[in-house]
């Protein structure tokens, strides 16, 4: 069930909460101070090698003549994609690097290479979702407002279709994000008239998108046009699958919480950190995993510190975990393919009425999913 009220649940005094929040504090702090040259060669360094590999790809595409060379194109090409996607583009855009004062690579004047703008996505992603992260009824990355993820929202006759819903959203992530950021500017818009500039302004860049990705780059191929153009259909999906097994193994696999409406009323800073910490999960990886996963394999220092360098986040992740068992918090992390593989065991079984399941593996499941304030292993 939903935490109504997240210090009880984890078992802290109101002393506890102050003082992790203390330390969290500390750590943000030591970080903002010590910001300097050797980040700011970090994602400049890694700028220039995601285009050079992109460029690399699209000419090993272009002047390859048999399949192996192409699939190996189509690789390359797909790892830049990711690489684009969520190591340079959705860490600049939460500010990340706006402490460079670099106006090429700051979260006012970025765009990143999808459908979706990233003028929505900053309030969708960078407001709701972190601000008001797993909260029932205010976070609309809960489900994306197209699945049931939770037991606290109540069964409906059209959740029989999710695991059909979560395959075709796992192949056209980017365009369900798109559509998903319009979705929260659509709901704070004060009227039709906003709402239709707001419609106009994303499929402007849809369309610059596709004529990008399916009409330009494969006429710039020539009589090879065909291989270009399934060459960027086939990355574009390659990115699309991992952005969303990064994504979904950061927010759904057993022992991420979920909260109630009230659980952030008058909500101090110590509960906002605790909440986060509770309401998100890591998976284990090595430097070249972090990479490709934009470092979204620490989901929980990411939420604790969204505007944070993301190549801190490997450093942070020790301090972060001994606090948890200093308080006794779990830090709800695993192997890659077990987060991912309890995700999808947790969309099929909730497409399903509660109790359709044996009672015993639901029980199960439930205590796996509170994770009983232990650390997770």
């Amino acid at each position: 069930m939903a935490i109504t009220d997240v210090a009880d649940y984890a078992h802290l005094s109101q002393h506890d909460v102050d003082a992790l929040a203390a330390a969290l504090d500390a750590i943000r702090t030591e970080v903002e101070n010590s910001r300097g040259a050797r980040d700011a060669a970090y994602i400049r360094r890694t700028i220039k090698f995601q285009r050079a590999l992109d460029a690399g790809a699209r000419l090993l595409i272009f002047g390859s003549r048999s399949r192996g060379a192409w699939a190996l194109g189509v690789g390359a090409l797909a790892v830049a994609k990711s690489i684009e996607n969520m190591e340079i583009s959705h860490n600049v855009v939460h500010g990340q690097w706006d402490w460079m004062n670099d106006p090429e690579i700051h979260s006012s004047s970025w765009e990143w290479d999808m459908a979706g703008l990233t003028s929505q996505w900053r309030y969708s992603h960078n407001y709701r979702h972190h601000m008001f992260a797993n909260v029932v009824d205010l976070d609309d990355d809960l489900g994306f407002g197209i699945m049931r993820v939770t037991r606290d929202v109540p069964w409906r006759p059209r959740n029989l279709a999710q695991p059909f819903r979560n395959a075709l959203l796992a192949v056209i992530f980017e365009w369900g994000i798109a559509l998903h950021g319009l979705h929260s500017d659509h709901e704070r818009a004060t009227d039709t008239e906003e709402r239709d500039g707001q419609t106009r302004a994303l499929k402007a860049k849809i369309k610059r998108q596709v004529l990008k990705d399916y009409v330009l780059i494969p006429a710039l191929n020539g009589s090879r046009w065909r291989r270009a153009l399934t060459a960027n259909v086939a990355a574009n999906v390659v990115r699309n699958l991992w952005a969303y097994m990064v994504i979904f193994c950061g927010h759904f696999p057993d022992g991420v919480a979920t909260f109630t409406l009230d659980a952030v009323k008058g909500e101090s800073k110590g509960e906002w950190y605790l909440r986060q910490m509770l309401g998100s999960a890591n998976f284990r990886a090595g430097r070249v995993l972090a990479f490709l996963s934009g470092n979204l394999c620490y989901q929980i220092e990411h939420h604790l510190f969204p505007d944070l360098p993301s190549n801190r986040y490997a450093d942070i992740a020790p301090r972060v975990r001994a606090l948890c068992e200093t308080y006794g918090l779990p830090y709800t992390t695993g192997p890659l393919l077990s987060q991912f593989l309890q995700t999808q065991r947790t969309i099929v079984r909730l497409a399903f009425p509660d109790g359709v399941a044996s009672p015993a593996s639901e029980a199960a499941h439930d205590a796996n999913a509170r994770g009983h304030g232990r650390i997770l292993r």
